[in-house]
């Protein structure tokens, strides 16, 4: 027998966006299909009518009428939404209706009055707080129990007075109903946050992985293009003067820029598609077509790195090396690379120029691309000009990456 009713999940839960619970309509408690409920509160209204006597328009029949009517709709207003009735009026209406199903049992001789009482208690388990509803079945089955016990109706013969004070038993029902309905709540709701938190690591994973596109390709296009650039302009300028040996220079030199241009789109190729690059030997690749040989320094035990630390210091030291060509032309390059057992580190170290430096400046973008890599593998960056030593005047930059 059952006494909860279904509940929707647009009435117990708020809504937050489309999710799969959505669109589905009503999504009943498992074990308490609301069509089953309605044909259950229809046969107890059609069984009370059929069977229920004397039933008039005058005297006793009169007052059986009545009180089969309230119970009547008293039932069935059980199906009504719960947000459509404030607590408080549950609380008075189903009250009534236990008292009206008690005096329908005292006051009618024949039929099936008390399944009234039956399903009403139990759906006051699942309507009202545990303390409440127990108190009003022990109401109810002292009620009903007490309109047999003292003979007060003409039907008191038919049934036992300890039918009566078995009424309240279905609360019991009814508050394991209630139980469930919370539980079954709560675990949509919890699917539903658990979606809702899937959905937003989602969308910042693919925000993160834009803005780390969006440094491989500053990386790429922004420095190489630059320098590119820069050639072409001065090769322009120096057709005018004659000269055609560094019109030619300046040619050879764009021409090698290209070359590397398209080498450093093979390694963010290589990077976007995480495929893993051995660290020492690209690096070592890396100083030798920018014309650093030898340049080179590593220590301690050479090891291999996670795929994305090894990305991110090729991406730095290429930031590094395309700042060094544009800032300090001519000047010597030092990059020291150092395996401790708890940090990778790497150092790239820049003289003062020897050449004439070009008055284009960069987009300020690289030096924020390093620290937006380091900070994703929870290391440290420092960058700044170097003071002493035989590389004074020049420019130094050291990653530090946990692991």
């Amino acid at each position: 027998m059952g006494y909860g009713r279904a509940v929707s999940k647009a009435q117990s839960l708020p809504d937050h966006g489309p999710s799969p619970y959505q669109g589905a309509g009503p999504r009943p408690i498992p074990g308490q299909d609301p069509k089953v409920q309605r044909a259950l509160t229809v046969f107890v209204i059609v069984a009370a009518f059929w069977t229920v006597r004397p039933v008039g328009l005058s005297g006793r029949g009169l007052v059986v009428a009545v009180l089969l009517l309230i119970n009547s709709i008293a039932l069935a207003a059980r199906h009504l939404p719960e947000d459509w009735i404030p607590p408080r009026l549950a609380l008075v209406w189903l009250t009534l209706g236990i008292v009206a199903a008690a005096a329908l049992i005292g006051v009618s001789s024949t039929g099936t009055s008390y399944l009234f009482a039956y399903f009403l208690v139990g759906h006051i388990g699942v309507r009202l707080e545990p303390r409440q509803s127990l108190t009003l079945a022990a109401l109810c089955s002292l009620l009903c129990g007490g309109v047999l016990y003292f003979r007060l109706g003409p039907g008191h013969n038919l049934l036992p007075w300890t039918l009566g004070l078995t009424t309240g038993a279905p609360v019991l029902v009814g508050i394991l109903n209630r139980s469930r309905q919370r539980a079954f709540v709560a675990a949509i709701s919890a699917a539903e946050s658990a979606e809702r938190a899937a959905r937003a690591e989602a969308r910042t994973a693919v925000l993160t992985e834009r803005s780390r596109i969006a440094r491989d390709v500053h990386d790429v296009l922004a420095h190489s293009l630059a320098g590119i650039n820069m050639q072409l302009e001065l090769a322009d300028a120096l057709i005018d003067t004659g000269d055609l040996d560094r019109v030619r220079e300046a040619n050879q030199k764009a021409h090698s820029m290209v070359k590397e241009s398209l080498k450093q789109a093979q390694w963010t190729v290589h990077a976007l598609r995480e495929d893993a690059l051995p660290l020492v030997e690209t690096l070592t690749a890396m100083l030798d077509t920018s014309g650093h040989h030898d340049a080179l320094t590593v220590a301690g035990t050479v090891r291999e790195v996670p795929s994305r630390v090894t990305q991110n210091l090729l991406r730095i030291a290429q930031e590094s090396l395309t700042n060094a060509a544009r800032h300090a032309p001519g000047g010597a390059v030092r990059v020291e690379l150092t395996f401790d057992t708890a940090s990778t580190t790497l150092s790239i170290r820049n003289g003062p120029a020897t050449r004439t430096v070009s008055t284009g400046t960069g987009s300020g973008m690289g030096l924020i691309g390093m620290r937006e890599r380091v900070a994703l593998l929870e290391g440290t960056i420092t960058a700044g000009p170097v003071t002493e030593g035989p590389d004074a005047g020049g420019w130094q930059v050291e990653a530090v990456i946990p692991g």
